[in-house]
């Protein structure tokens, strides 16, 4: 469902926090350390809930308003691995976490395979995308915010799979014109993985190609 898009007879009557304190609006609001995204809280999940229950009241009657004109665009999550910015398809993220303590698993040759990790009860195999990726290791320069590093639980050809990130933008629609098309550059491993790149906020963004990353951790443990 559209933020942007709500009955006028109902809008007044629900709090659109995600507009004021959100990542629409300030990013002030506490919940953002947790869930990252408006999306992912249980806030903007009950006024979906109570928008929708009000559609299904007022059926036809009700007189819709949008304040832009539709615009074609992919929904991506935006994060950071060592000094690279990357930005993965949300169709292929499950979960976005805390960090969770990875348990290294004894004779596995593999080194992008860290280990597996607990996740609320089922063990999860973990990835490091550095080195999935080819990704240098190093540190972006400090933008004086507070930076939290995530996991990410994405899908796999075989289960999910977590891989632990730098930092999480969170996630964002990003015009499909703002794309250009990836150049397979053989100096730059991360670029065979690219499906993609755009400029967003002043940094070059990376966009992954879901199969050839899929494929890739598949790969990774065998």
């Amino acid at each position: 469902m559209s933020d942007n898009l709500i009955p006028t007879q109902s809008a007044a009557r629900i709090d659109d926090c995600w507009n004021r304190i959100g990542v629409r609006g300030d990013k002030s609001c506490e919940r953002l350390v947790e869930h990252v995204h408006c999306r992912n809280c249980e806030v903007h999940a009950a006024a979906a809930i109570q928008l929708l229950e009000r559609y299904a009241a007022m059926q036809d009657d009700v007189e819709l308003v949008v304040d832009e004109p539709l615009v074609e665009h992919c929904s991506l999550l935006l994060f950071r691995v060592a000094e690279e910015w990357l930005a993965i398809a949300t169709r292929s993220l499950v979960e976005v976490v805390a960090q969770l303590p990875v348990h290294s698993l004894p004779h596995q040759r593999s080194r992008s395979l860290l280990g597996v990790a607990n996740v609320r009860g089922t063990l999860v195999a973990c990835l490091s995308l550095a080195e999935l990726l080819g990704i240098p290791a190093g540190t972006a320069q400090a933008s004086g915010q507070r930076v939290i590093a995530r996991m990410l639980i994405l899908t796999g050809q075989g289960g999910p799979v977590v891989v632990p990130v730098d930092e999480v933008e969170g996630i964002h629609a990003i015009t499909r014109h703002m794309v250009q098309p990836a150049v397979r550059d053989g100096g730059l491993a991360v670029s065979q993985f690219s499906s993609g790149v755009f400029q967003w906020q002043g940094r070059s963004i990376t966009q992954l190609d879901d199969e050839l990353l899929r494929q890739a951790m598949s790969r990774s443990f065998a």
